[in-house]
């Protein structure tokens, strides 16, 4: 049996990344993992967030055997694997080498408008939660390791065209476009991670990627200072974003 095409994207949290998710699954030729790397952050971190303890009784905790598995057999001997993770899930102690082996996608929303629905959500929010620092580094240690810089997927600009953004990355991974990318049934999933009640009502009654809107986003104090402190790594990698129409 071939290798199966491993597609890690990685993202922070408040993005797109859930429903980019949805439309990878809904090809026939693809099956999906939901942030496998949660279980054993949240076990390495001490964090309390929404449903921690059945996130760790239902995940796994070593990083060691996530990283084996993900570039393992594919669930159900799919062709295509896409596999979504957030990148600050990806701790300083954790290894880099499997990553290599994986076709990398960075997924970069504005920080102000990050912030902004992040607490929403929780009542603090710091630079590290919302993965863009480690998005920044985790970009240029692709680029060291593997010599090609990653295709980066701005979630503002990918909303005004899904379609020729969706053609573009397929066209780089070497696999057709499929049109039932853009659409999909409401619901949950039996692939959605056992977190998904807190954060995953508005993709469960999604049918396809909303229509971009401009966003007023005001912040103040240290919410501001957070974006502020991501801005520069932004600016960054949106300098590289893939480029549609």
């Amino acid at each position: 049996m071939s290798e199966p095409l491993r597609v890690a994207m990685w993202s922070g949290p408040r993005n797109i990344s859930t429903a980019m998710m949805r439309a990878w699954e809904n090809r026939k030729d693809c099956v999906v993992s939901d942030e496998p790397l949660y279980a054993a952050y949240l076990a390495a971190t001490g964090l309390d967030h929404p449903g921690r303890d059945e996130v760790i009784a239902a995940g796994e905790t070593d990083w060691r055997k996530v990283e084996q598995a993900l570039t393992g057999p594919a669930p159900d001997g799919r062709a295509v694997w896409y596999q979504k993770h957030m990148s600050h899930h990806l701790l300083p102690g954790m290894g880099r080498d499997w990553i290599w082996s994986l076709r990398n996608v960075l997924l970069i929303r504005d920080p102000a408008e990050v912030v902004s629905s992040y607490l929403k959500s929780r009542a603090t929010v710091a630079p590290e939660d919302i993965g863009l620092l480690q998005q920044g580094r985790l970009f240029d240690e692709i680029v060291a390791h593997t010599g090609e810089a990653p295709p980066v997927l701005d979630a503002g600009d990918f909303l005004r065209a899904p379609a020729p953004h969706l053609r573009a990355l397929c066209d780089w991974l070497g696999i057709d476009f499929s049109e039932r990318m853009l659409h999909w049934p409401a619901g949950p999933r039996a692939s959605d991670g056992i977190w998904a009640p807190h954060w995953y009502d508005a993709v469960w009654k999604s049918t396809g990627f909303e229509p971009w809107q401009p966003r007023e986003v005001h912040l103040d104090g240290d919410a501001a200072r957070v974006a502020e402190a991501c801005r520069p790594v932004f600016e960054r990698l949106h300098a590289q974003r893939l480029r549609c129409s």
